[in-house]
């Protein structure tokens, strides 16, 4: 049950997320289908917050003392992951965040990419559907990748 739990919270945090909860539930062992729902649950969480909070709450901060230096950071991971988004956009906006979001690499997934979305003012409902499909897609390929990986070793 604590293994669960970790894998929950892994998922939660940035930058790591499933990419790093998927691989950790099957090091430790865990069924396969119930270690992927659970981690995208939990990679999916905090995806409404950050469309609705993130953006307004990083713009303040971006100038204060002691967090503003992070606060702009993360502004430009998330202008940098819109620049890439709208890049990607000939097959529309919709498609390149599901994938940004969905091939997992460093620097991409709920996270950056929902905070991209909200810089480039994708609707809440297109952005919470792109973000979902993308975290899908990152799961099966972290866990085909991490249950390979386990089983040669």
């Amino acid at each position: 049950m604590l293994d669960y739990l970790i894998c929950f919270f892994i998922s939660m945090v940035p930058l790591i997320e499933l990419r790093g909860a998927i691989p950790f539930s099957q090091i430790r062992g865990l069924p396969i289908t119930t270690s992927y729902i659970i981690c995208i649950i939990g990679n999916m969480i905090p995806v409404p917050f950050i469309y609705l909070f993130a953006r307004k709450v990083l713009e303040w901060g971006k100038d204060k003392p002691v967090i503003g230096g992070f606060f702009t950071f993360c502004l430009e991971k998330g202008k940098k992951g819109g620049e890439k988004l709208t890049s990607k956009a000939g097959r529309g906006t919709f498609v390149a965040l599901m994938l940004f979001v969905g091939i997992p690499l460093p620097g991409t997934g709920a996270w950056t990419g929902t905070l991209a979305a909200s810089i480039l003012d994708m609707d809440f409902k297109s952005t919470v559907t792109a973000v979902m499909l993308g975290v899908l897609l990152a799961g099966v390929i972290m866990m085909s990748a991490s249950a390979l990986g386990v089983n040669l070793f």
